[in-house]
């Protein structure tokens, strides 16, 4: 009973590590500016995978985690196109999910906006010519803004997001 109880009150070990990132921080400021700016209100962001490897939606994931918690500068993931103002497309775009890829984007409400994330949505990557594949997001709808990198890091997508924000203005 001694042990569980000095356990309990002891300090803990990760109580002197610090978890802020100032340029994640500075990013997540500004872009939360930019995104009352456009939208009055948080940034609503459809993923959608046409055919990646997984690497991109990887480090889309690593923006919700608790080091990163884009929730708290405005933008949220929506299950559905229906509700985003966004979408961001991973992979490159396969002959088999091109017209899923389609419905998705014309089911989005305007103004609507497209961004490539990875090398593989911005050109096709390693996969481009390849007979499964048609190429880029370009390919089937507007891409308003391109992230290039294999995958790109989470700060990148957060700057590609403000360099979108601003854009739009």
């Amino acid at each position: 009973m001694v042990n569980a109880l000095t356990c309990l009150l002891k300090k803990k070990v990760t109580e002197d590590i610090p978890v802020q990132d100032d340029e994640v921080e500075a990013i997540g400021r500004e872009i939360k500016t930019a995104i009352d700016g456009v939208f009055s209100r948080s940034l609503a962001i459809r993923e959608l995978d046409t055919g990646s490897d997984n690497t991109t939606e990887i480090e889309i994931n690593n923006l919700n985690n608790p080091f990163y918690d884009v929730e708290r500068f405005g933008i949220t993931f929506v299950a559905s196109p229906r509700h985003a103002d966004v979408l961001l497309v991973t992979g490159a775009v396969t002959h088999n999910m091109a017209i899923a890829a389609r419905k998705t984007y014309d089911a989005m409400p305007s103004p609507k906006f497209v961004v490539a994330v990875g090398d593989d949505a911005c050109t096709g990557g390693i996969f481009a010519g390849t007979y499964a594949v048609l190429g880029g997001a370009d390919k089937i709808f507007p891409v308003d803004l391109k992230i290039p990198g294999n995958p790109p890091t989470p700060v990148q997508i957060l700057a590609g997001l403000l360099v979108l924000m601003k854009k739009v203005q």
